[in-house]
């Protein structure tokens, strides 16, 4: 079953979150993941959205998604994105 990955990131460094962005698709890529939405400026239809960037990712199953999230390599790209930006991210399956 298909799950989802949604990011709320709220940037405050871009020139470190740009070394996040510069590895990210090359690691991401290798484990069957599919970038569905990258947005700066969402339509909130309800509530308050202070966030920065949202993301829509895609994976096959729960076991990739928690393949590439936990991944070493992923892990160490990302220590650019835990000090550029904080972020609310989970994980949720498909219908």
């Amino acid at each position: 079953m298909s799950v989802y990955v949604i990011a709320q990131i709220q940037i405050h460094d871009r020139d470190k979150y740009s070394e996040y962005e510069a590895g990210f698709m090359e690691i991401f890529a290798s484990y069957n993941g599919k970038l569905l939405s990258v947005e700066e400026s969402p339509q909130v239809l309800e509530g308050d959205w202070s966030f920065t960037r949202t993301v829509l990712l895609q994976f096959p199953t729960g076991e990739e998604a928690g393949a590439w999230y936990y991944s070493d390599e992923y892990q160490a790209l990302a220590q650019h994105r835990f000090a550029a930006s904080g972020a609310n991210i989970a994980l949720i399956n498909a219908l």
